[in-house]
């Protein structure tokens, strides 16, 4: 039961997005089509279990018996980049129009302050590997939920008659804190 609560508000309660804020720059630039969405929900959730599980390893084998624990976050950096880095390739080589679609957002994943908050988080709350493997695999799963069902009303918005100062980011920032406020009524949930 713990470890369905842990899911369960790491990816609708306290979602990355909607309450934290972190990950909006693919989140506000690659949400105008579905299939990019998808595609970048999947690349972040590749990414941050990824991550999350060598940065973890890293830690606690390498950082806390040397005595250097003070070097996570450039040593949590390093293995993020490569990592994206992977996936770019990858991405490049079996999906070109994917790769295409999702332009600069890809290699800002790197940058993306909703991989490296998760990969701290891990640390700082002091999670088990199993308590971290799903906090892990929730949180990215809950930017993909949010990432998918935003785009899904942005191509809704795009084919409406928004008014003219409206259209673009303006309606997709309303869009979003009106997602959040809705989202935030899930806090009683657990």
């Amino acid at each position: 039961m713990d470890l369905f609560t842990l899911f369960i508000s790491a990816a609708l309660i306290n979602n990355i997005i909607l309450t934290k804020f972190t990950g909006m720059c693919p989140f506000l630039g690659v949400s105008k089509k579905s299939s990019s969405a998808i595609g970048m929900g999947m690349a972040v959730i590749f990414v941050i279990l990824s991550a999350s599980l060598v940065t973890y390893g890293l830690y606690y084998q390498v950082l806390v018996p040397l005595e250097i624990e003070y070097m996570k976050l450039i040593s949590f950096i390093l293995v993020i980049a490569s990592l994206v880095q992977f996936v770019e390739m990858v991405i490049k080589k079996f999906s070109p129009s994917l790769y295409k679609s999702l332009g600069i957002y890809l290699p800002l994943i790197t940058t993306n302050c909703a991989v490296l908050y998760v990969v701290l988080e891990n640390i700082s709350k002091g999670y088990d590997f199993l308590h971290m493997l799903v906090y892990s695999t929730a949180v990215p799963v809950g930017f993909l939920l949010i990432i998918v069902i935003f785009s899904k009303i942005r191509e809704r918005l795009e084919a409406s008659d928004t008014p003219k100062y409206f259209r673009g980011n303006p309606i997709a920032l309303i869009t979003c804190a009106l997602m959040a406020l809705a989202f935030s009524g899930l806090a009683g949930l657990v």
